[in-house]
């Protein structure tokens, strides 16, 4: 299973309106998880074995959001495949491998 999230608060009181320390604070908890995982500039993506692990880490990352914050949005994204693991890397390796065969034609 691969959720894809996104965490931050809103009401933080910084003039320049950035997340940037609540987001770190999230991620640190998906890095801890122990689980795979991807951040980039819009999402964190993590893959597990079944919802009560996955959804586990995004409660504990949103609750580490809440600190910053007097409100928190939450988006949330998953890809459920029983019997699939390491799909957050196999994934994007076919799109590469069919950028690449399209790019030799």
């Amino acid at each position: 299973m691969l959720v894809a999230f996104s965490v931050a608060p809103s009401g933080t009181g910084d003039a320049d309106g950035s997340v940037s320390e609540a987001v770190a604070a999230a991620v640190r908890v998906v890095r801890e998880s122990g689980l795979p995982n991807r951040t980039d500039a819009m999402f964190t993506t993590i893959e597990g074995p079944d919802w009560d692990t996955v959804m586990d880490v995004v409660k504990r990352a949103t609750d580490a959001v809440a600190a910053y914050g007097s409100r928190v949005s939450l988006v949330l994204k998953a890809d459920i495949r029983p019997g699939y693991d390491g799909q957050i890397d196999a994934k994007v390796e076919r799109v590469e491998s069919a950028l690449a065969r399209s790019e030799e034609s």
